[in-house]
């Protein structure tokens, strides 16, 4: 366990990026490394209007606050938050935002993007793309296992 604060969020209601990043810095703090997704229009070939997102509430934030554990055991953060929303995400719409907080970019940028693999391949949520074709659950891709191996 290390000192690092660590916050993880699900939610369905739209977040204020700026206000995350905010309040994530530390004053020992000499890098913040942000990452926000978004439902993008097309995934595999088909065009996706909407994300829906399903999770198990309780199990879910234990599962982020794990990775943010797991982030900080290799990386020297100051701090690090998670917040992934739920429900009908539209076209457009942001979904999760990953926030690392460390003396060094090094440790910020590395931290974040490794919270954003295993986000990918070890976070309980289940998701559906809607489109003009119907909807369609959202496998996992064996691009994500791969990135999050590489840690």
């Amino acid at each position: 366990m290390t000192g690092a604060r660590l916050q993880a969020a699900v939610q369905a209601e739209p977040f204020v990026a700026e206000a995350l990043q905010a309040a994530l810095l530390e004053p020992a703090a000499g890098a913040v490394v942000t990452f926000t997704g978004y439902v993008r229009a097309a995934s595999d070939g088909a065009a996706v209007t909407a994300l829906e997102l399903e999770h198990y509430p309780g199990m879910t934030e234990r599962s982020l606050l794990s990775i943010l554990q797991q982030a900080s055991s290799r990386w020297p953060l100051l701090a690090a938050t998670v917040v992934h929303r739920v429900g009908w995400l539209p076209l457009g719409e942001p979904i999760v935002w990953v926030g690392s907080c460390a003396s060094h970019r090094g440790d910020a940028f590395a931290a974040c993007e490794f919270v954003m693999d295993y986000l990918k391949t070890d976070a309980p949520f289940w998701k559906k793309e809607h489109g003009p074709d119907g909807a369609r659950w959202v496998e996992s891709r064996a691009t994500d296992a791969q990135r999050a191996r590489r840690w």
